[in-house]
């Protein structure tokens, strides 16, 4: 594992130039991190500084704005329906909100969303890199009076099991983002404080407050006493166990937020409890604290093909219930390359949008629609005739599985010979390498990309275009379905994570575009 971690740390994938981007300041009060413990454990910076996927020699820039990150103790401490009825409450008080989660995670960005009424973003070291998280934070956070990060997993958990990298702690520590940790204290008194301590102490950090999860009014005076007296660690509230306003789970984590029935008025109960049992004007305040943060600006090379008198390039997106699992900033990268992009549905939609020059079909749960999937034959038809006129179609996870022969045994597109069935355990799951073994729509041969696998189905072949690393094990395996226009495979991409790729994937779509007319006058032609 060390090897493979070092390999990757010190790599960069593509180097470009970089201008200067300013943005209006609205605070940056600088508060210095809690470690006191004589012997604190400092986050190995090594892999997450020097990896970058995009290196640029560039001049630095400064942007500050109110952050604040909501993290946990672990897993099911509450977190998300925390961090969702604060965003609820801060948005009835007037405040203009963006929401991010930590992490590679599809779900919690997608509740967020919903709350928000805006796109969440995933910010995603490991993916990304940090000089890209950074300036991806600081863009998404313009014109807003405080930006809401939700952890991952328990606030120390990093990419290995003995390292802090990666993980809740190093993106608040890279970043500069105060943190108020989620405690759950149900079955515990002064343990409590005991567990508090442990968290202030463990390593460097920007812990700022605690927050109490599943007790009362009639508790929370004790509790908060006892915190604050042998930690002085403010306590900002508490949120009450609220079973009317409980979220159900799936195996790939929450379910998503068009299936929870009644989810506004779920949300609306967290908010109003939020408002009523946290401090909000604390928390923001704190926020306010969050020191001005530097990065490098990156450059955007827009499509190198120019058609005359022809409106921009146009990408068909799958977005319907069976496929949502998108990274927001990706798909905003391929606007900023020039690419116009078109939603449609697999599921209700008869056929692709018309006049289009490419096709993005995402991750999603097309396992629990595949009857649906299937019986829409019109559409089926239409994305392989797509195609079979060499139409570039890029697609991940669930989408790789809707090009296959079947799924569970119903019939699906059919460009790739391949038959997807459902197990009981992950398949192949988290962070990985991925080489290209030979030149393809998305990168030349050789060139690489950071990805992330979670999934629960098999398929019964995974393309053999790229050579995959396994970053926790260094497990090696042949993945992806890859040729001048295809690229499907169950890998997750981060496109920030390289940007050539995301540059390759337009310029082919603006190139089939320019086959499609003269040039000239705009007359399509048959391609």
């Amino acid at each position: 594992m060390k090897k493979v971690e070092d390999s990757i740390g010190t790599e960069s994938i593509n180097s470009r130039s970089s201008n200067i981007k300013s943005s209006n300041s609205k605070s940056g009060n600088s508060k210095s991190s809690n470690c006191k413990s004589s012997n604190c454990k400092s986050s190995n910076s090594k892999s997450s500084n020097s990896k970058s996927n995009n290196s640029r020699s560039s001049n630095s820039t400064s942007s500050s704005f109110s952050r604040i990150m909501i993290a946990g103790t672990g897993s099911g401490c509450g977190k998300t329906t925390i961090t969702c009825g604060i965003l609820k409450a801060l948005m009835n008080k007037g405040l203009r909100t963006a929401s991010f989660k930590c992490g590679p995670d599809y779900i919690d960005p997608m509740f967020h969303s919903e709350i928000t009424g805006t796109k969440s973003r995933n910010l995603d070291m490991f993916l990304c890199g940090e000089n890209i998280v950074k300036q991806l934070f600081a863009e998404n956070s313009e014109d807003t009076d405080i930006s809401v990060v939700e952890g991952v997993m328990g606030f120390y958990d990093g990419l290995g099991v003995n390292t802090v990298d990666y993980s809740s702690n190093d993106l608040s520590n890279k970043t500069g983002t105060p943190v108020i940790l989620v405690v759950n204290c149900h079955g515990m008194s002064l343990s409590v404080a005991a567990s508090i301590k442990g968290f202030l102490e463990f390593s460097e950090n920007n812990i700022r407050g605690v927050l109490l999860n599943g007790t009362n009014p009639g508790m929370f005076p004790m509790y908060k006493e006892l915190i604050e007296k042998h930690n002085g660690t403010k306590v900002l509230g508490f949120m009450p166990h609220l079973p009317e306003a409980s979220i159900e789970s799936r195996h790939l984590g929450l379910v998503t937020a068009q299936e929870i029935d009644e989810l506004k008025g779920k949300i609306a109960i967290l908010a109003e409890n939020a408002a009523r049992y946290i401090d909000l004007d604390a928390l923001v305040e704190i926020a306010s604290s969050a020191p001005a943060l530097q990065y490098e600006m990156t450059v955007l090379e827009k499509s190198n093909c120019v058609v005359n008198n022809v409106k921009a390039t146009k990408i068909a997106i799958a977005r319907d219930k069976a496929f949502c699992f998108y990274y927001e900033d990706s798909i905003e990268l391929l606007r900023k390359l020039g690419a116009e992009i078109v939603p449609f549905s697999p599921l209700t939609d008869d056929s692709l949008p018309e006049d289009i020059d490419g096709i993005i079909l995402g991750g999603g749960y097309p396992e629990l629609y595949c009857e649906k999937l299937s019986a829409n034959s019109s559409m089926r038809k239409s994305i392989k005739a797509a195609i079979e006129k060499k139409v570039p179609v890029y697609a991940e996870c669930g989408g790789f599985m809707y090009l296959g022969a079947s799924i569970e045994g119903h019939k699906m597109v059919n460009a790739i010979k391949t038959n997807s069935v459902l197990t009981d355990r992950l398949q192949n799951f988290g962070y990985a390498r991925l080489t290209a073994d030979r030149d393809n729509l998305l990168c030349k041969k050789g060139e690489r990309i950071y990805a992330h696998e979670f999934h629960y189905s098999k398929s019964d072949f995974d393309g053999d275009a790229f050579t995959s690393i396994k970053i926790s094990s260094g497990k090696q395996h042949s993945c992806i379905f890859a040729d001048e226009n295809m690229f499907a495979g169950y890998p997750h991409l981060h496109l920030w994570g390289n940007v050539r790729f995301a540059e390759a994937f337009v310029n082919r779509c603006s190139g089939y575009r320019a086959r499609k007319y003269d040039g000239t006058g705009g007359t399509k032609q048959n391609v």
